[in-house]
Parts: C-alpha cells; sequence; structure tokens
C-alpha cells in the first residue's frame, strides 16, 4: 500500500475515500464556499482543498466517476487528469458539463476518482529503422473486424 501524505489546505476539505475495500479508485470531493453551477457544454474549475505528496515512481491519476459521468454528464474536460510526485499544490479538477441541462455541484459532493500508479520513464531514441512485426504500420482497426 502506498502512503500519500496530504495538507487541508482548507478545514472543510474532505480526506479522499475508498467507497469499498477493494476499490482502485479514491473518491475526491469538491470544496466550494457555494453550490457550483455547471452550464451545458461548461468546464468550471473545482477545487478540492487538499494537497498531496504523491510518492516518487508513482502519479496520481484522476478519472471521472462512473455514475456521475453517466447520469449526470460531468467527467474531467481533460479526460484523464494527471498529478505528477514532485506537485505540492491544490488538487483541482476541470469538470465539463457533457448534458443539455444543467448541473449543480454542492460542497462535499463526490467529483471525480484518484487511482495511484507507477509509470515507465522512457529514453527516446532517435532511430533510422523500427524492428518489425506482424501488424506493422496498419492502423486504427487493423487488428479484428469490431
Amino acid at each position: 500500500m502506498a502512503v500519500v501524505k496530504f495538507v487541508k489546505l482548507n478545514p472543510n476539505a474532505s480526506v479522499p475515500t475508498y467507497g469499498t475495500e477493494y476499490a482502485a479508485g479514491a473518491d475526491i470531493y469538491t470544496l466550494s464556499d457555494d453550490v457550483i453551477t455547471i452550464n451545458p457544454g461548461e468546464t468550471v474549475m473545482i477545487h478540492t482543498g487538499i494537497a498531496m505528496q504523491i510518492p516518487e515512481g508513482t502519479a496520481a491519476f484522476i478519472f471521472a466517476r462512473s455514475g456521475t459521468a453517466t447520469k449526470r454528464g460531468l467527467a474531467p474536460a481533460n479526460k484523464v487528469g494527471v498529478i505528477d510526485s514532485d506537485y505540492r499544490g491544490e488538487v483541482m479538477v476541470p469538470i465539463h458539463n457533457h448534458s443539455n441541462t444543467v448541473q449543480q455541484i454542492e460542497s462535499g459532493e463526490r467529483i471525480a476518482q484518484m487511482v495511484i500508479m507507477p509509470y515507465v520513464k522512457a529514453e527516446f531514441i532517435e532511430s533510422d529503422i523500427l524492428d518489425q512485426t506482424d501488424r506493422d504500420t496498419k492502423g486504427f482497426g487493423s487488428t479484428g473486424t469490431n
């Protein structure tokens, strides 16, 4: 289990929580003085009131909560947010309203989920040739009919 230190930047901020014992994503919560209104097609930056120290060699990936996205049309505008281990500022989530109706978000509402994952750092080496494979340069849809 990874240890993630966090600081409440506001005493009313909520600690990320896991919904079940085996949940991969920890819910992160909205922090706002007022109800946040998001019009159809609009994106609003949502504050959480927390800053974190992500363990070195990992990053925090911010994903939509499935229920919030499918039932209300609210999801991160950047689809997947990435919080690097050297970032110490407030965690904020740009939420986009994909629905056709005005949506309201209350302070303390679960707005997204965060998964802590390891990553591999790559060294990019320019080359004149790449190893060939059976697929080779066949692109989108080339590995099957569906």
